[in-house]
């Protein structure tokens, strides 16, 4: 079993973010201090093996390094979910063979990242962490979340031809929901299942394994 722990604070504003809260509103919600977290994991070791980090972006976390440090120390697994822009973190987390699984969040193609992220986006950054993934040994997936509004079948296989090569791409549907981060987006169609597979028909000679994740 796998237990998520949220960091809150984030480098971008994705507009159809679930998690405004954290991205938003850091310091309005209450600080765990790691002590805490490794005490409540200690007592949960018969049914727990794993930690998922996510966010927000863990890579802006302070103490990040020493953190999953301890979290290896103690016997649990670790994945890491990111947005690739922090390629500096990611690379020495990868050399200290601290993270057993990354998932990194792909916004969209090149030419739409501005859009899709919310903000202007290092892309520089981003191609470092995807090679930085591409070349080592560390088990990875690239995934998109398919907003209807902002990704065509065209952006898709544009994505595909981009990340080729990798061994697996995941097509997440786009749930709204009433925390999205921007308002147009909250009551926005979710989009067809469909759709996805027929897309992920098409990528399947980019990847080893192409996933939808509806």
């Amino acid at each position: 079993m796998c237990t998520t722990l949220f960091f809150s604070g984030c480098n971008l504003r994705c507009p159809w973010c679930h998690n405004r809260e954290l991205v938003e509103e850091p310091g309005t919600l209450p600080e765990i201090k790691p002590e805490e977290v490794y005490k409540l994991l200690q007592e949960r070791q018969n049914w727990v093996q794993a930690v998922c980090l996510t966010g927000g972006e863990p890579t802006l976390a302070p103490g990040l390094f020493n953190f999953i440090s301890t979290l290896k120390g103690l016997g649990f697994k670790v994945k890491l979910d990111t947005n690739g822009t922090r390629p500096r973190v990611l690379s020495r987390l990868l050399e200290a063979d601290l993270v057993d699984y990354v998932a990194m969040d792909i916004k969209g193609p090149p030419a739409k990242y501005r859009l899709a992220a919310g903000v202007p986006v290092e892309m520089e950054a981003v191609e470092t962490s995807i090679n930085l993934l591409k070349k080592g040994t560390t088990r990875y997936e690239f995934r998109t979340t398919v907003v209807p509004d902002l990704l065509t079948e065209e952006d898709l296989l544009a994505i595909g031809k981009w990340l080729s090569g990798a061994p697996c791409y995941v097509l997440q549907r786009f749930v709204p929901r009433e925390n999205v981060l921007e308002e147009k987006y909250r009551h926005l169609s979710s989009g067809n299942p469909e759709f996805l597979r027929q897309v992920a028909s098409r990528l399947k000679n980019c990847f080893s394994r192409v996933i939808v994740r509806d």
